[in-house]
């Protein structure tokens, strides 16, 4: 029995899963685990070893030699991998297109499996992802489904672009999240899709504030179930 429960959050691309995932895991002072950041981190590492990143074998390899943590640091979760934190190194476009590559290698995301249930298994977690409620956690006690019209997800997402100063234009945005949406959800290994038992939000007219308190009075919900069927502590 874990002593506190896996929150999983699944959901479209700009449909806000990584800001709500952040600011529930502040309000219920859990961990707060970007499953795309483990992606990364090997991809920094297969890069720093010069793997080539077409090599599944040697990249699935990699992942049964590399150790993965979680860890709050001065209010902030950082990630260490093999012991050094590469929390601002994985943060780069090339480590990006990197990780993405490298995501689509069905022996990575087996051997990524176990490194991502080894960093949830105290529980007292929050994840988020694509696959986290139907692959990763399945036993999850609380599992939500974020979506947003693929307008609204565009738009966020050309937002985002235009504060970091990349250029792109919203509709060139829309052409590569509907891109995205395809792909994610007809892939052979671990598509994206709700979990039968996930709660469905749509943040299209949602500020991430609202987004929060929905999450939270949903998980309040929850855990007093949960408590008093004696399944957390």
């Amino acid at each position: 029995m874990r002593k506190k429960p896996i929150i999983a959050i699944d959901g479209t691309a700009g449909a806000g899963k990584g800001t709500a995932g952040r600011l529930l895991a502040e309000k219920l002072n859990y961990i707060y685990v970007d499953s795309g950041s483990i992606y990364r981190a090997l991809a920094l590492k297969a890069i720093e070893k010069k793997i080539d990143l077409n090599k599944e074998k040697e990249l699935t390899e990699l992942t049964k030699n590399t150790t993965l943590k979680f860890q709050k640091k001065n209010n902030a979760v950082r990630l260490f991998i093999d012991g050094r934190d590469v929390s601002s190194d994985i943060r780069s476009e090339q480590i990006g297109q990197a990780a993405s590559m490298i995501s689509a290698k069905k022996g990575v995301r087996e051997g990524l499996l176990g490194i991502q249930r080894k960093a949830g298994e105290t529980g007292g977690i929050v994840m988020d992802g694509r696959d986290i409620g139907t692959v990763v956690f399945p036993d999850a006690e609380i599992k939500f489904f974020l979506d947003a019209s693929l307008k609204v997800r565009s738009k966020r997402r050309y937002l985002e672009q235009k504060e970091k100063g990349l250029k792109s234009s919203l509709k060139d945005t829309i052409r590569k999240v509907e891109k995205r949406d395809h792909n994610d959800s007809r892939r052979k290994i671990a598509p994206l899709k709700k979990a039968d038992d996930a709660i469905y939000i749509d943040t299209s007219k949602m500020t991430p504030d609202e987004v929060l308190k929905t999450l939270l009075r949903h998980c309040k919900k929850k855990l007093n179930k949960l408590k008093k069927k004696n399944m957390v502590h």
